[in-house]
């Protein structure tokens, strides 16, 4: 495992976890993998095409209001590798309360198709947490309000 993130712990900060690792190697192995069908990361995906990350990933990075890291299971540091212990991978995770959570598990990144649109409207729907309940009242159905 790696050390923790060197510039420490950020509130709301969004840490995705590829289903891959990051060496030489591991970059091979998943290329190969996917040549033969083996192996497959929705992560993978959404934030790279053939071999270079897309624009479209950058631009959305850049126009979030939190930090966003991404890593390989071979660079997790031991509590990324403890929130991906309990998801799997590929994950997005967020601090939440001091905590990473998982926000965007593996069948969420899929839903995306490879598309950074659809995962940034998945993103910012569970960013939007605590998600949005209508209010306990005694007004007729459909005129109460919603709680943030």
């Amino acid at each position: 495992m790696r050390q923790p993130h060197p510039t420490g712990p950020h509130e709301g900060e969004v840490v995705g976890v590829y289903h891959a690792e990051g060496s030489l190697l591991g970059e091979l192995r998943y290329a190969y993998g996917r040549l033969r069908g083996t192996a497959h990361c929705a992560l993978c995906d959404i934030t790279h095409a053939t071999v270079r990350r897309k624009p479209e990933w950058d631009a959305l990075v850049a126009r979030l209001p939190r930090p966003v890291r991404l890593v390989h299971l071979d660079e997790m540091d031991d509590e990324v590798a403890s929130a991906v212990a309990g998801s799997g991978s590929p994950v997005v995770l967020v601090r939440r309360g001091g905590v990473l959570v998982p926000v965007l598990d593996a069948s969420a990144l899929e839903a995306a198709g490879g598309s950074v649109a659809a995962f940034e409207a998945a993103l910012l729907r569970a960013l939007d947490e605590p998600v949005r309940r209508p209010e306990a009242s005694t007004e007729a159905p459909g005129t109460g309000t919603l709680d943030t």
